[in-house]
């Protein structure tokens, strides 16, 4: 329960609507208790041959079913706003603490689970807060006054006019555990094929390349599978329930007519009387008979609460400290000190991961260019992830200009630093949007200045539009090194003090390359820019080389330097690099003669 009152929170700011239906809904109740004393009335007074009051009384039921009419409008407009307006507040908190969250949620939780939460979860809430919080409070009001009506008519009558309802509020109670716990299941199937279906369609390319569309037709299947027999357990359940509860309400009238009309026969009550009281429990058997639907929502709110809050109570382990304090315009001097790095959890989120990165010292100086070399998994990318706080170190210190990359702001942080990697992030924006992502306030000029420093400027005003030529999703309109320098007008637009770069360019001709590679000088000028290295000419460039080995460093100095000192940078130089230089020399004797 303690999920459904918190979702019953996100009504408070909007408190003035929910008092406002919350009128409606009792005016709204009192005139439906009127329609059976009227019938009552018009039996009665009939009987005994008062047509005029027969007229005033038919008067009355005409008039209260306007009012009914119009307040009913009220109830159901007042409950599809309220509903709305809550599952609008979600969305944006929900994505708020999306984007709080460190690396280290992203990689354990799937993207589709995530967008299911955000989209089904809570267009299933709009059901419950429109109808089934509606329904229930008016069955509160409705039981209540019914109640309260037919005591003062007639105590005994009352009595076994009421008796079924304890079985069906215990057959209700059942019902709703039950359907919790079923709904909570099919949600998570639901989001699960959500997820299978997202990681088909961001990879169409390589599932057309490997052939592999009926294993990704078969596979999405199986889930869809699953997800319906989930859901076919949880219509059963209500299938086997609600009638149950529709006889006991037909039950309930059942014993009006017997106890009742006896009486009535007996003359210790008029047949009027005996009309209200079935009248009474009419007007509580459609609620009742959606009793089994309410109790249905009530289980699907509490299982759809329980999993949009294990996102929004969710905190980061990378936390600004109360008192961070602004970073003021850095030079770039970058100190790692000791660090150790493990990520937090496993893929199961159970144990914490072996470390990562261990025993790290280096001293950058302001300007200087770091290239990182290394296998695959010696830490390369784990270096550079904690230099912005993508994740935080678990040992040790690292610090720019002194500062503790802990002690400052995320944003003054952040804004500081540009990130350039081989697999380039664009959005369905115009192009001069992406180039100004980091700095929307930019002007066109500034845009365009950034793009010809990046050796963008040229293809850029080919475009059909031009910089305000929209690119399609993830920029799949664009090639690899025109996403690239994209990217890197990108960060020379954000003007950075410190540079993260992946400067891999084996996947695009030669001339591209070329492109890029001044793009890269330019950008890199003046800042300080750790690079994943992949090219020969980035690595004899650097005015340091660290050279990393299962998390440690092992070697650190110039290109000259280490191959003279041999070791583990002379054999990633042989098998990797070495290939890279020969050809180049051969391209330049080739020119030369």
């Amino acid at each position: 329960m303690k999920y459904l009152w918190r979702l019953l929170g996100y009504l408070r700011p909007h408190w003035a609507g929910v008092l406002l239906t919350d009128l409606a809904l009792l005016v709204g109740t009192l005139l439906s208790l009127a329609v059976p004393w009227l019938i009552k009335r018009v039996i009665d007074i009939g009987l005994k041959g008062d047509i005029r009051a027969l007229a005033v009384s038919a008067g009355a039921i005409i008039t209260v079913g306007l009012l009914r009419f119009l307040v009913g409008y009220g109830q159901r407009y007042g409950g599809g706003w309220l509903a709305y307006m809550v599952s609008y507040d979600l969305r944006n908190e929900m994505l708020a603490r999306v984007q709080s969250l460190s690396f280290s949620y992203h990689d354990q939780e799937q993207t589709g689970q995530i967008m299911s939460r955000m989209t089904s979860d809570i267009t299933a809430m709009q059901r419950f807060f429109s109808g089934a919080l509606l329904d229930s409070l008016n069955l509160v009001f409705l039981f209540t006054g019914v109640t309260l009506t037919m005591l003062k008519l007639d105590p005994i009558l009352t009595f076994y006019a009421l008796l079924p309802f304890p079985l069906l509020g215990v057959t209700a109670i059942h019902f709703g555990r039950r359907v919790r716990r079923l709904w909570k299941a099919a949600q998570e199937r639901f989001g699960y094929l959500t997820a299978i279906l997202q990681e088909n369609l961001t990879g169409a390319q390589v599932v057309r390349a490997f052939v592999r569309e009926h294993y990704e037709v078969e596979k999405f299947s199986k889930a869809n599978q699953q997800f319906m027999d989930q859901r076919l357990k949880t219509i059963y359940t209500w299938a086997s329930n609600f009638p149950f509860m529709s006889f006991i309400a037909a039950l309930s009238s059942a014993l009006v007519f017997w106890f009742g009309g006896a009486q009535a026969i007996a003359g210790r009550t008029t047949i009027g009387t005996v009309v209200a009281f079935n009248g009474y429990v009419m007007l509580l058997a459609m609620p009742v008979r959606r009793l089994g639907m309410i109790v249905n929502l009530y289980g699907e709110a509490m299982g759809i609460g329980e999993r949009l809050f294990e996102i929004l109570d969710q905190t980061s382990p990378v936390q600004e400290q109360v008192d961070a304090i602004e970073l003021p315009r850095l030079q770039g001097h970058i100190r790692f000190e000791q660090v150790g790095f493990h990520y937090a959890r496993t893929q199961e989120g159970k144990q914490p991961t072996e470390e990562v990165l261990s025993d790290i010292n280096l001293d950058v100086p302001p300007g200087s260019i770091v290239a990182l070399v290394g296998h695959t998994g010696s830490g390369k990318s784990s270096i550079v992830n904690l230099i912005p706080r993508f994740y935080d170190i678990t040992a040790g210190r690292i610090s720019i200009d002194g500062y503790d990359v802990r002690d400052v702001t995320l944003a003054s942080l952040r804004r500081q630093i540009g990130v350039v990697m081989q697999n380039t992030q664009l959005f369905s924006e115009s192009i001069a949007a992406n180039i100004a992502y980091g700095r929307p306030d930019a002007s066109l000029a500034e845009i365009q200045a950034a793009a010809q420093a990046a050796q963008a400027d040229e293809f850029i005003r080919t475009m059909p539009q031009g910089y305000q030529t929209v690119v399609g999703p993830r920029g799949v309109t664009l090639s690899g090194g025109q996403r690239q320098r994209i990217a890197i007008a990108r960060a020379l637009l954000l003007d950075p003090r410190i540079l993260i770069l992946d400067d891999s360019t084996s996947s695009v001709d030669t001339q591209t390359e070329y492109k890029i590679q001044q793009a890269l000088h330019q950008l890199m000028r003046g800042r300080t820019s750790f690079v994943i290295a992949h090219r020969l000419t980035t690595v004899k460039e650097a005015d340091l080389i660290v050279v990393l080995r299962r998390g440690r460093i092992v070697q650190q100095g110039t290109h000259q330097a280490l191959l003279a000192q041999g070791g583990y940078y002379k054999e990633i130089y042989d098998l990797q690099l070495r290939d890279q230089e020969e050809t180049a020399a051969a391209n330049a004797t080739g020119r030369a003669s």
